[in-house]
């Protein structure tokens, strides 16, 4: 967000035109020729005038063939598109009507099956509203019913998003952290319903933010979203290398400790056991938790540079059941080590 160069081109979505562009967030996009040339052709298929604020503007796209269908199923399937444009495809209503208690004003088009009526929360969305056909529907959804997809939303990133390998300038943190206490690090997370669930679990445990070491799957693949259940509209996420993470760590002289199998043999050093005396001394205590991958575990550069703790099988029943009443209750305001 805080980098130090020339104004770049107006966001490659000025598809909605109550939208106005935020000149921090130009700052950040630096889009490739084939993408601008994607979202011009989009543009001017689908832009109709300008409206005042609470003024939809409602547009009919039948066939697969325009190009804000293309536009938005390139957004679902690509990781680096969807980073290019800083675009996400966000399908359903629920999701969508979860992240609009968030940000309203990050949606550029709201596609609606035909014959579905606005929804009511979403009655002050400024820009434009788009009804398409089931076979549309099913194409930019990539389902093959639409029973249960009535509405899919082109919306930004969130603001706070930080991709640091797209940044020339180096580690672009500043503000997005505010003396971090707990961070949760991912290394090499696969599966996008994982990725979403550890994501929405940080939230839950009211984290300061998740860091993604490479070979993580995208944060915004469509099903990592689902999994997510907003937070990943709510809470920071980083994109980073171990020399991003290691000079976050330095900053704010965190701990780093990772989650490791009591019964793994690829530990070349001791290995703690969560108890209520590991939990009480890092209480106070600013504690970034690496978790690895689900198929290889921890890397290399992980078991070297981190503490390494592992959770007691016969506790884990007990963890369960502790977290499963604190998600019926709502009252997620603990942290995942103290909750232990």
């Amino acid at each position: 967000m805080l980098l130090a160069r020339a104004p770049s081109p107006p966001p490659p979505l000025a598809l909605a035109a109550s939208y106005s562009t935020n000149p921090e967030r130009a700052l950040r996009i630096r889009i490739t020729s084939s993408s601008r040339a994607a979202v011009a052709t989009a543009s001017a298929a689908a832009k109709p005038a300008a409206s005042s604020r609470f003024e939809q503007k409602r547009k009919q796209v039948a066939s697969v063939a325009n190009p804000l269908v293309k536009h938005c199923v390139k957004l679902r399937l690509s990781a680096a598109y969807r980073r290019s444009c800083l675009r996400l495809l966000l399908v359903g209503l629920a999701p969508i009507l979860e992240m609009c208690r968030f940000e309203l004003d990050a949606i550029d088009y709201l596609l609606l099956l035909d014959g579905v009526e606005v929804p009511e929360e979403l009655r002050e969305f400024a820009g434009d509203v788009v009804f398409v056909s089931a076979a549309v529907m099913k194409k930019v959804s990539g389902m093959q019913s639409v029973d249960s997809t009535e509405a899919i939303a082109v919306m930004h990133m969130p603001s706070h998003f930080r991709d640091l390998g797209s940044h020339e300038d180096g580690v672009a943190l500043d503000g997005l952290f505010n003396y971090p206490k707990r961070i949760l690090v991912l290394d090499g997370i696969q599966d996008p319903g994982n990725l979403g669930t550890l994501i929405r679990s940080a939230c839950a445990f009211k984290w300061d933010g998740v860091f993604l070491l490479p070979a993580c799957c995208d944060p915004f693949n469509e099903k990592a979203l689902r999994a997510a259940r907003g937070a990943s509209l709510q809470l920071p996420i980083v994109s980073g290398t171990w020399h991003d993470l290691h000079e976050l760590t330095a900053k704010y002289n965190m701990k780093m400790m990772a989650g490791h199998p009591e019964s793994s043999g690829d530990a070349s050093k001791g290995i703690h056991s969560l108890s209520k005396e590991l939990a009480d001394a890092l209480l106070n205590e600013p504690l970034c938790l690496v978790l690895g991958s689900e198929g290889n575990g921890l890397s290399s550069e992980t078991l070297q540079a981190c503490e390494l703790v592992n959770i007691p099988m016969e506790d884990v029943t007990k963890l369960l059941l502790i977290k499963l009443t604190m998600m019926a209750s709502c009252s997620f305001t603990g942290s995942l080590i103290n909750g232990a």
